[in-house]
């Protein structure tokens, strides 16, 4: 039997010595680290601004969050967004909490991203922003989302925490919205254990974060900024100086540390994610009663997604205990159809039109690991086992 687990580590003795400096300097709340893997995270991903929090959900509420604060066409509670009906819960949580309108859309059961035919009908005169989710390292149809939205003035939003280092037409997903989010979990494309990331090119946006993601104080402004304009020059008055409504979402320097060194090897560990992806397309592509996930642009490759068609001999709930049995991880599609959990009786939400990818995915999917090493072994195995 094999071990086919869903995650692992990528650190080594680089990551390891970036933790005993951060140990060694006696410095571990958020600061030069944090300063200089922000910087070289936005110069990456080709952003004018990085922002680093404490996880990619602390990612998605200090986004909705800022929106709420900035001078011009900010949101206000009861503004509708449309959301996939797939995604992790902390995509919707932030929405909930602000008191916005979730308009649940539903997904394209192929590319497990927007169905880009009911996201066009669903956008109204009420529609205030889309909040696009790159589902497992697939990034969406940008040029469509586009053209979607043409001269309507509707904020676009990136839910990216699956799909660090994916790209659509050569640009990097997480760049396509007003504000990107990124996560860099144990499990995720780069780990820095926990950790998230906001780029943005809108310095406005960028300085609110600043200020929400450290208690809604003024210390971590620049001196002319766009929250208050002009800092004064005492310190002793600015170091408790609040202006904004704000959490405590900062990261830790030894999370930064590690980040800075994961982010090296960010471009290797894509390249081996799709050197998987494309022994497991080859072997799954034409498999008699599993469908996989259609990849669209250059996809990152976060898992495996499989769906059981309905000509499968066999029960997903069945298929997958035999698997765990010998060895092979599984996980559902992420929320599958978020719509069937209990915490929507707390939220302000409408349906548009019919949602039944969804409900096929939640019914009949589930999703095995991709990693940054050679998996034709693992692949093989599972092949032989379905």
């Amino acid at each position: 039997m094999i071990n086919y687990s869903l995650a692992s580590s990528t650190w080594d003795e680089k990551e390891y010595a970036a933790l005993q400096k951060v140990i060694k300097s006696g410095m571990f709340t958020m600061g030069d680290y944090v300063k200089k893997f922000e910087r070289e995270f936005a110069s990456f991903f080709g952003s004018k601004y990085a922002i680093m929090v404490n996880s990619g959900s602390s990612a998605n509420l200090l986004a909705i969050a800022s929106l709420f604060y900035r001078k011009k066409n900010r949101l206000k509670k009861g503004d509708e967004v449309i959301v996939p009906a797939v995604s992790w819960s902390t995509t919707y949580h932030p929405l909930q909490q602000y008191g916005l309108k979730c308009i649940f859309v539903d997904i394209d059961a192929e590319t497990l991203n927007f169905d880009l035919e009911k996201l066009r009908a669903a956008v109204n005169d009420n529609t205030r922003a889309i909040f696009a989710v790159n589902l497992l390292g697939n990034p969406n149809d940008f040029n469509e989302i586009n053209k979607i939205i043409g001269e309507k003035d509707i904020i676009l939003l990136e839910d990216n925490c699956e799909s660090m280092g994916a790209t659509f037409n050569g640009k990097y997903a997480g760049t396509f919205g007003l504000i990107g989010t990124f996560s860099s979990f144990f499990s995720h494309h780069i780990s820095t254990m926990e950790g998230g990331m906001l780029v943005t090119d809108d310095e406005e946006l960028y300085h609110i974060m600043l200020s929400i993601r450290s208690h809604g104080w003024t210390r971590h402004l620049p001196k002319e900024n766009q929250v208050t304009g002009l800092k004064s020059d005492n310190a002793f008055e600015e170091s408790f100086k609040f202006v904004l409504p704000g959490y405590n979402l900062r990261p830790g320097e030894l999370h930064a540390a590690v980040g800075i060194e994961q982010l090296k090897k960010l471009p290797k560990l894509i390249q081996k994610r799709r050197e998987n992806a494309t022994n497991f397309q080859a072997q799954f592509q034409n498999h008699p009663w599993l469908s996989i996930q259609k990849e669209i642009g250059d996809s990152s490759w976060f898992g495996f997604a499989l769906l059981l068609n309905e000509n499968a001999p066999i029960s997903r709930d069945a298929l997958v205990k035999q698997l765990m049995e010998m060895g092979i991880e599984c996980r559902p599609i992420v929320s599958g159809n978020f719509l069937k959990n209990a915490v929507m009786q707390y939220y302000d939400y409408k349906v548009a039109g019919e949602i039944q990818a969804a409900d096929m995915v939640d019914r009949h999917g589930f999703f095995v690991g991709n990693h940054h090493y050679n998996l034709k072994t693992e692949i093989d195995y599972l092949y032989k086992l379905l």
